[in-house]
């Protein structure tokens, strides 16, 4: 077996496969090189750098002892894949689901969360988004902490494992997106800088030095981000991948690493015969991210829309804090909803300057922009965790749930959303390290008493509770109030697929009215009607045409001759003749 590692700035490389070392070659681009003759699949190794302490493979695809141990080789083609008819599926039209597969299940593996994917196919979504899976330290986490971006954590069922999750999805229909991040690595067992120029001071990021995407030594760097992403989608039959905040994504280069990677997938797509998907974590309220190459766009599948959930959260909740500010109004929910988003060249207070720019609503669908009611960011960065269903009435989740399923976007569910689950999902770490841990906590104290938190009120990121209270309680399904929101999302669901109307991606052809003091508001998708009173008391609801059914209402609805009567904090689906 051949094995290769970049370390263009090591004078000898030693390579060391189950306690045998041999000295290997180096080339003039700094690539070295050895065979050796008895390795196989299982076999553990790893890099001795100048006679240093051994370290894993940057390109590892097994790490069986962690990131700190050494690397073992994985054979991909021992797998038996049964997925051979599998199609794909298109982003057009679509719900996502967002699992993080630590807290999706009580066994916390990809194996457990194969045992819940009938749930999600009679639930009715499309695709599974799996937050990062890349191996990072400790045995739980995030995931965005990930420090060997080829490898599959270990605790989660390693690559094999990741192997049957994707089998399993196709086989029931579903396909994966998978969360991968190349903005920054992990503090924990990141051995990158040791072997070679793959960081950055030119750039600063939050996580410190950028990942070097356009300074010397950049060419294997992006070969590095770009080989991993490529192996996702191919060897793992991912069908999509969601990119980690593209905004920290530094370089300057002619030729931005986004679109030579989009470049590869559309090779890699026409070569497996099935579509795949990249979608942007973007805070630039950019839509050239989505825009395709040929109309000067980096050509991605798809980006997320934080507006689109800032305006809807703050409309259900009432909190104006933080990027809320600008939120809130009947007004702005119209507008997100007809262009997306509210900052499109607009001041935002929050950053305290001008912000994005505008959609061409006629050259751009609203499929291009994934959005939602909760993730993970904003379930998990709040002080405790706590869902929605913590904050506001099973009304206005109901209200909440049917908007977003009838927008003009591509809807994504966060885990347990659709039951609405009463455990909350707060932000943890295991890191091995004492002193890492200590600043873990401390950092997360010190971020929230600026807001007035108290430290002992919230959860300590490094206490192994904090992890377990985050998963799912999957007996709440059997129980009132969770069957019941689960009913609902299944219904809005089916009412999406049967009608048209509801996956109609053209932007221009969604109007909105609202009266801001009566606190009503209508959604227009074709002949549909999607009127929701937020009031707290009933009231009538003026329509632009008289209604001749209700299609499906959370309360009290009754067609009326202006329009329809809804009771308090109530949302109906109504068509219109």
């Amino acid at each position: 077996m051949r094995f290769q590692v970049w370390a263009p700035r090591a004078a000898d490389v030693v390579i060391e496969a189950d306690g045998v070392r041999q000295h290997m070659r180096a080339d003039a681009s700094g690539w070295w090189s050895v065979e050796v003759a008895d390795a196989t699949h299982g076999t553990d190794y790893g890099f001795r750098l100048d006679g240093g302490d051994l370290r894993p493979d940057p390109r590892s695809a097994w790490q069986p002892y962690g990131p700190h141990g050494p690397s073992r080789v994985d054979d991909p083609s021992r797998f038996e894949w049964s997925d051979g008819d599998w199609p794909g599926v298109q982003l057009a039209g679509s719900v996502l689901y967002e699992v993080h597969v630590g807290t999706f299940t009580q066994q916390g593996t990809f194996d457990g969360a194969i045992e819940r994917l009938d749930h999600l196919v009679e639930l009715g979504v499309d695709l599974v988004e799996v937050m990062p899976v890349a191996a990072f330290d400790g045995e739980h986490g995030w995931g965005y902490d990930g420090v060997a971006l080829w490898a599959v954590h270990e605790p989660y069922g390693g690559p094999d494992g990741l192997r049957r999750f994707v089998d399993a999805c196709h086989g029931r229909g579903l396909g994966v997106v998978l969360d991968v991040v190349y903005n920054h690595l992990g503090p924990s067992g990141n051995y990158l800088g040791e072997f070679g120029p793959y960081f950055t001071d030119h750039h600063r990021t939050p996580w410190g030095d950028a990942v070097n995407l356009d300074g010397p030594g950049s060419d294997d760097v992006r070969a590095y981000a770009l080989g991993s992403a490529l192996r996702w989608l191919g060897e793992f039959h991912v069908d999509a991948l969601r990119l980690d905040a593209v905004h920290a994504l530094y370089d300057d280069r002619a030729v931005h690493l986004l679109e030579e990677l989009a470049v590869g997938v559309d090779v890699l797509a026409a070569e497996v015969g099935r579509p795949l998907h990249l979608i942007a974590e973007s805070d630039r309220n950019d839509p050239r991210t989505v825009t395709p190459r040929a109309a000067g766009g980096v050509g991605l599948t798809a980006q997320w829309a934080d507006d689109v959930h800032h305006a809807l959260h703050a409309v259900l909740t009432g909190e104006r804090q933080g990027y809320y500010g600008d939120f809130g109004s009947l007004a702005t929910l119209a507008k997100v909803h007809t262009r997306v988003f509210e900052h499109d060249g607009t001041w935002s207070s929050f950053r305290q300057r001008h912000h994005g720019r505008a959609v061409d609503r006629s050259a751009v669908p609203g499929w291009r922009f994934v959005t939602f009611l909760q993730d993970h960011d904003q379930v998990g960065n709040r002080a405790t965790g706590d869902r929605l269903a913590a904050t506001v009435s099973r009304r206005r989740l109901e209200i909440g749930a049917a908007v977003l399923l009838t927008g003009p976007f591509t809807p994504m569910l966060f885990m347990g959303e659709e039951w609405a689950a009463s455990t909350p999902w707060q932000y943890f770490t295991d890191f091995g390290d004492p002193d890492l841990g200590q600043a873990v906590s401390e950092g997360r104290r010190g971020e929230f008493a600026e807001h007035g938190w108290p430290g002992d009120a919230l959860p300590d990121p490094q206490d192994r509770s904090t992890f377990e209270r985050s998963r799912l309680d999957w007996t709440e399904l059997e129980r009132s109030p969770h069957h019941e929101m689960l009913a609902w999302y299944r219904a809005l669901i089916r009412l999406r697929r049967a009608h048209p109307d509801l996956t109609d991606p053209r932007l221009e052809r969604v109007a909105v009215s609202y009266d801001e003091d009566a606190g009503w508001f209508v959604l227009h998708r074709g002949r549909l009607r999607v009127v929701v009173n937020l009031a707290e008391h009933s009231q009538q609801v003026p329509l632009d045409r008289p209604a001749e059914r209700v299609l499906v209402a959370s309360g009290r609805c009754s067609p009326v001759a202006a329009g329809v009567e809804l009771e308090t904090e109530t949302v109906a689906i109504v068509e219109v003749g």
